[in-house]
This record gives C-alpha cells, sequence and structure tokens, in this order.
C-alpha cells in the first residue's frame, strides 16, 4: 500500500524557483537571446531575425494592451500566411489574450458568428479580405476595433476603410514590454473554430500547456533539426498551423512565408532557401509535382500531410522528387497532428503496394499524447487488434483541448467515459497501428478543408424548388473529395443542376459548393433516415 503521509511530499513545496507555467511564449525569448541575428522570418525581400521578431511581437503585444486587451480577451486575425501573423501567435498571449485565427475561406455569415460567439474585441485584418471582414461586422453583435495589415506581398486591390493600420498600431507599443506568462498553463492561448457538423460551428479553447507540448512534439517527431527551414504552405490559421509557429522558435529555425500556395512560388522558395520542412494536404503534393519541371531537390525533404492518405503514384513521385512524405493525423481539438505514421526501415524493403498499404494508415501516437486507441462507444472497450473490428478513435492526454468555449453539454459529450471521442470510426492493426475507415459525422475534407454536409443541405433547402438534398463526399483526383449533391425537386417544380451551381455560390464560401448535383429519388431506411452509404457508393461510381 501507498503510504498516506508520502515523505517525499512533506514540506516539499511549489515555488517560483522550481515551478513555472509551461507555455511555447518562451521560445521566442530564447532564440532571440540565444541567435538573435538568425534570420527568423523571410516574405519575399523582407528578412527579420529573431531579435526584430521578439522585440515587435512585444512591441504588438504592450500596443494591444494599451487598447484595454487583458488576461481572457478575443483579438480576431484574418491574415493570410504572413509575418504578422507568426507576430499575433506571439503577441496576442503575451499580453494574456486569447488568439482567434479565423479561415479566410470562410462567407461573412460565419465569420459574424464566430466574432459574436468569441467576444472579439479586436479584429486584424488582412488588406485583400477587408470587403469580406466588412461584411461580416455589418452582420455582428460585436463592434471590435478594426486594424488592418497592408502586406507588402499582396499586389491586389486595396478597399477604403476607416480601420487603424497595423503599423500605426505598433508604434503606439513599447519593445521592450515586460510580457506575461500565463498564471496558470492550463489558462487560454487560442480558440479555434469547428466546421459545425451538427449545428453552429463550435470553439475550440487551447491552452499554454498543450501548445508548449504539441510545439515540442513537432521538433520530436518529425527529427526537426536546430535551424530547420521551414516552408509555409500549411495554413496558419488551420489549428493554429498545427503549432509550428511555436515550433520553429524553439528550434531557432526559419519561417519561409508563402502568401499564396502556388507551384511556382514553392519551387522558387525551395530552390533560394534550401527548405528542410514543409506540411499540407494532398493538393500541395499534386502542386509541386505539377510544377517541379527539370529542378531536383539538393537535400531530402520532409512533406507532412494530413487527410486522405495520398495514391501510390503521388507518393512514389514526391520520393523520386526529393520528399519524405509523412502521414499524420488529428483534429482541432488535438491542436493539431497527434498520430503519426512512424516508418520503420525494414519497410522500405517491401513492394511499393505494400508500402503504399503501410502509409495509408494513421498511426501510432504523438510523443506527446499519453494514449490513443479505438474503443467501442458504448461499451468504451478497446476493440480488436485486428484491423478489421471498427470502433471510434480516441484520445487522451495534455493536447487535448481544454473544451468547447460556452458549450458546457457538448464538452461533457467530447469527454465521455474521461476519454476525448474523436467521431472518427476506424481500425487498430496487430501493431497498434490505427486506420481510419470513415467519419461518422459525414464531414467532407477537400484540399485538406473540412467542409459540413449539413450546411450545404441548409442552403440548398433553402431552394424553394427542393423538397430533400443529401451531400456526401465525392472522390476527386485533384482535391481528395468534394461535395456531391443528391436532389429530389417538389412537385410541380424545376430546377437545373446550373441553377443550383449558381444558388450555391451565393450561399457558400466557393470550395463548399458542391462539384456535381444528381437529381434522383434519394434512399431511405424505414425510418425515413437518409441512407448516406448507399448515396457514398453512388458517388463514387460517378466520380
Amino acid at each position: 500500500m501507498g503510504n498516506a503521509n508520502n515523505p517525499y511530499q512533506l514540506g516539499l513545496e511549489r515555488n517560483p524557483a522550481n515551478f513555472q507555467p509551461l507555455t511555447p511564449l518562451g521560445f521566442l525569448e530564447r532564440a532571440a537571446s540565444v541567435f538573435p541575428e538568425n534570420i527568423a522570418i523571410i516574405h519575399g525581400q523582407l528578412k527579420r531575425n529573431y531579435q526584430q521578431f521578439y522585440s515587435r511581437s512585444r512591441q504588438l503585444a504592450s500596443a494591444l494592451v494599451g487598447r484595454d486587451i487583458g488576461r481572457g480577451d478575443t483579438v480576431s486575425v484574418m491574415l493570410a500566411n504572413t509575418p504578422a501573423m507568426l507576430e499575433c501567435h506571439y503577441a496576442v498571449p503575451m499580453c494574456g489574450g486569447v488568439l482567434h485565427s479565423i479561415n479566410t475561406r470562410l462567407d461573412p455569415t460565419a465569420i459574424a458568428f464566430q466574432l459574436d460567439h468569441a467576444q472579439a474585441m479586436i479584429v486584424i485584418v488582412d488588406s485583400e479580405f477587408i470587403p469580406i471582414m466588412q461584411q461580416a461586422l455589418a452582420q455582428a453583435r460585436v463592434q471590435p476595433l478594426l486594424v488592418v495589415y497592408d502586406d507588402v506581398e499582396y499586389l491586389g486591390e486595396r478597399y477604403p476603410s476607416n480601420a487603424l493600420d497595423y503599423e500605426a498600431l505598433l508604434a503606439t507599443g513599447d519593445e521592450s514590454f515586460a510580457w506575461l506568462m500565463p498564471e496558470d498553463e492550463w489558462d487560454a492561448i487560442s480558440i479555434n473554430y469547428t466546421s459545425g457538423t451538427t449545428g453552429d460551428p463550435k470553439g475550440v479553447v487551447s491552452h499554454h500547456r498543450g501548445a508548449y507540448l504539441l510545439a515540442q512534439g513537432n521538433a520530436l517527431t518529425t527529427t526537426m533539426p536546430k535551424h530547420a527551414v521551414y516552408l509555409w504552405t500549411l495554413p496558419m490559421f488551420h489549428c493554429n498551423g498545427w503549432c509550428f509557429p511555436w515550433t520553429l522558435s524553439a528550434v531557432a529555425g526559419t519561417h519561409i512565408c508563402l502568401r499564396q500556395v502556388r507551384a511556382e512560388s514553392i519551387w522558387q522558395a525551395l530552390k533560394k532557401h534550401k527548405v528542410s520542412h514543409l506540411c499540407g494536404a494532398p493538393i500541395v503534393m499534386s502542386l509541386i509535382l505539377a510544377g517541379q519541371a527539370d529542378y531536383q531537390a539538393s537535400q531530402r525533404i520532409q512533406f507532412l500531410t494530413a487527410a486522405a492518405p495520398p495514391p501510390e503514384k503521388t507518393l512514389t513521385q514526391m520520393s523520386a522528387a526529393g520528399f519524405d512524405v509523412v502521414h499524420l493525423y488529428g483534429l482541432t481539438e488535438t491542436y493539431g497532428p497527434a498520430v503519426v505514421n512512424e516508418w520503420h526501415h525494414s519497410w522500405n524493403h517491401l513492394p511499393d503496394p505494400d508500402q503504399a498499404a503501410l502509409k495509408a494508415r494513421q498511426g501510432v501516437r504523438y510523443l506527446p499524447l499519453e494514449a490513443l486507441s479505438v474503443l467501442n462507444p458504448e461499451s468504451m472497450q478497446p476493440v480488436p487488434h485486428d484491423g478489421e473490428t471498427i470502433g471510434e478513435v480516441m484520445f487522451r492526454g495534455n493536447v487535448v483541448m481544454k473544451g468547447y468555449f460556452k458549450n458546457p453539454q457538448a464538452t461533457q459529450q467530447a469527454f465521455a467515459g474521461g476519454w476525448f471521442h474523436s467521431g472518427d470510426l476506424g481500425v487498430i492493426h496487430p501493431d497498434g497501428y490505427i486506420q481510419l475507415k470513415d467519419r461518422s459525422k459525414d464531414i467532407i475534407i477537400s484540399g485538406g478543408e473540412n467542409i459540413s454536409s449539413i450546411e450545404i443541405e441548409a442552403a440548398l433547402y433553402k431552394h424553394p424548388a427542393i423538397a430533400v438534398a443529401a451531400v456526401v463526399a465525392m472522390p476527386d483526383t485533384k482535391w481528395g473529395e468534394r461535395p456531391c449533391a443528391f436532389i429530389e425537386l417538389a412537385e410541380g417544380q424545376a430546377a437545373s443542376a446550373a441553377q443550383l451551381l449558381d444558388w450555391c455560390r451565393e450561399l457558400l464560401a466557393s470550395y463548399k459548393v458542391p462539384a456535381r448535383f444528381e437529381f434522383c429519388s434519394i434512399p431511405r431506411t424505414s425510418t425515413g433516415k437518409i441512407q448516406k452509404f448507399a448515396l457514398r457508393q453512388t458517388a463514387s461510381k460517378l466520380a
């Protein structure tokens, strides 16, 4: 039996000398102290070293305090992959605020909901996105201070607004600002919104502790060396860029910002900057291969991908081009990637089809994740490790979200039984590697974007000619998946695919618009429930 009066606890208490809250903010301070002249950020012709990066982040934090941002206050940002976005990842939590990164592809109504729900006090927006943000603010109840960031690499039209200039805001701050540590490492560092599969999106609250651990876990899991060079092909608004804005400071690496993900821009960066790592959906691999020309990477580059596993042909071509593809899996609720397909050297000798089958698996837990399993959601018991029995993928540990903001019911459901329920269905193989088999929430993953079938259906139901609408994923060679809409028209009504396409374009972000409309009798169960599995089978034949 354990000793209730453990002698190693008596008189030994936490104090500032032996306990500090974990936070990734200290990574930048250390990098600026140890490697002040090392280049931290490259954006076109702009270069900033770590001392400048740290000073500007502190200055912005100070300026935010001057605008009454304090502990627990939300600062929303709608920015491309730019230096300002990196500065916000440090400056906002440095003043105790909570960073809310907005997907730049959302429609005004979705943005307005997020601004209201997160109680945004300040919104920092790229000059390209001013029109859509103005539309969102016209719908929102909150009235945040609007700040515009004029990116030197943005070559498009500038739109008139009454917004405060980002650099002008920065100038009001003190670059020697004594930034704030979190009072508790479990304090919120960011809020990111899910795609909203069953109604409004949910605000995923992440804490300093989890961000610290996953940021380090990224470096360890990907064997990222000191002074790594990272190319930003993954949007930083996705789960805070999978925590890589903080990871790079931990290794004193260099951020190569990329405003637009284009084949030419990617290859120019690869050639010029000797990139060692980049992340992205399978569509980014297609761009890389399409724009390769005669260029061969001078060193092996790690390409970290999530979503659907790439086809065998793509993996072979990427390897020949100099890329080692690593398959990851995670959710917004797990700070981004929390599962990795750890590769065994012995697998290199297997035939290509066998290697592709192994790479299609999501893998095993990340180093900072305490537990990963596939459980029967009813009994909460592990399924057999046979690669066939389907259960729900569940997570447990310090890189699981704090919870859903202002949504205790959803939080309680997500954590039922002491595990985080992902909603993803999968199997676990005899060697412990998990593999996803289906998504219980009918999410469509297109080009790395999560699309809610329910949101598209809601838009379609607003059309007077539609009686029943059902949306499922349809395989797509370029995007991985695209929405496919099955339509039953109301009696006496008429509508064409072209008309419904225009209708959806008015109501939805462009990437959510169905790629195909099928007019048919929609199959249902005896209780009237739409049989989406049957529709998915049909959609796979239509692709």
